[in-house]
């Protein structure tokens, strides 16, 4: 069943060019794909995101969590309602030298005010990278 509040097919590449001149454009971060209940995103793993002993970055992993969680977020709300973060842990699990890694963002809960959302990282072999979960304020501006 479709949770998305936004009418018609969802337009990837209007979601990809919101990012532009953002840190979610500086990390290649690319929404890839939409489902009736979950968001995925991808991310290389190279010289933008790495930390100095040249692994994925932990911060990078949040932030391709974060992102994919806050579109999924947007999309379940009608406007004028928006959502904006809370709070969001990750548990790292295996690191990553390089290559691209997947993100997928899938609700725990949607409600009228929090949601929450379960993010999961894999790398290009689909094993677990890291487990995140993202917890929205849903706000009328």
């Amino acid at each position: 069943m479709r949770i998305w509040k936004v009418p018609g097919p969802i337009d990837l590449a209007a979601l990809n060019r919101f990012s532009h001149n953002t840190l979610v454009e500086h990390l290649g971060i690319e929404i890839s794909a939409v489902g009736d209940d979950w968001v995925q995103a991808s991310m290389p793993v190279d010289h933008r995101t790495h930390q100095p002993m040249g692994l994925l970055h932990g911060g990078a992993s949040v932030a391709l969590a974060e992102t994919v969680g806050s579109v999924a977020a947007n999309l379940a709300v009608a406007a004028p309602q928006r959502c904006v973060g809370l709070e969001i842990n990750a548990n790292h699990i295996r690191s990553v030298k390089r290559g691209v890694v997947t993100a997928v963002a899938r609700p725990i809960q949607i409600g009228r005010r929090i949601q929450v959302w379960d993010i999961r990282i894999a790398n290009e072999e689909d094993q677990t990278v890291c487990v995140s979960r993202l917890t929205m304020a849903v706000i009328t501006p």
